[in-house]
């Protein structure tokens, strides 16, 4: 694909991520594979409302002077690349309700019919100690991803890691996971407000 098109597709999606409260200002990281040795990632300046040519990187597996200017997450999509064949896109957020739902729970059991049928129940990782966590990301990540099978990890505390082969399946799924936490946290206050007499 077009490298100017990928980008494009890529700031037009930070955009909305960012307008959902899923990417920080400096917050976040979006990749995608644009070789087999080779993606593009975020710079660590890159604001995400407004993602220009110079806020995409694109590094070889192989580090050079330009790992230097990439996205602190860059270890962990250059591991999730090299071991996951069918990641394409990697993104990483903090959607706020996902976010705030994992630090009281262990699963996610979506109830509303989008969160029950596309994503079912999913595990809530527990990073232990964010004090060596970045030391540990990269591995844990992908070790999870191929062990359990799946796209999408949510980290306690954290935020979300995803990957896709399609980028609009990517976010079509953190948007639904999304919508189910905040369903599951307003039902939460809804019976918690009930049951004060």
């Amino acid at each position: 694909m077009n490298r100017e098109i990928l980008k494009k597709q890529l700031s037009t999606l930070a955009l909305s991520m960012f307008r959902k409260d899923f990417f920080g200002i400096y917050h976040g990281s979006i990749s995608a594979k644009t070789e087999s040795n080779r993606f593009l990632i975020n710079t660590k300046e890159t604001v995400f409302d407004a993602i220009g040519t110079n806020d995409l990187i694109e590094l070889y597996f192989k580090k050079d002077y330009r790992w230097n200017q990439a996205s602190i997450d860059s270890n962990i999509h250059h591991q999730i690349y090299s071991q996951i064949s069918d990641a394409k896109y990697i993104t990483f957020t903090m959607p706020p309700f996902t976010t705030a739902y994992s630090l009281d729970h262990n699963i996610i059991r979506p109830k509303d019919y989008f969160g029950y049928t596309e994503l079912g129940t999913i595990e809530i990782v527990d990073p232990k100690s964010f004090d060596n966590w970045y030391d540990r990301a990269q591995s844990e990540i992908t070790h999870y991803f191929q062990s359990k099978k799946t796209n999408i990890m949510i980290i306690r505390g954290y935020g979300v890691y995803a990957f896709n082969r399609d980028l609009h399946e990517m976010a079509k799924q953190l948007s639904i996971l999304e919508k189910s936490c905040r369903l599951l946290m307003l039902e939460n206050a809804s019976n918690s407000y009930l049951n004060f007499d």
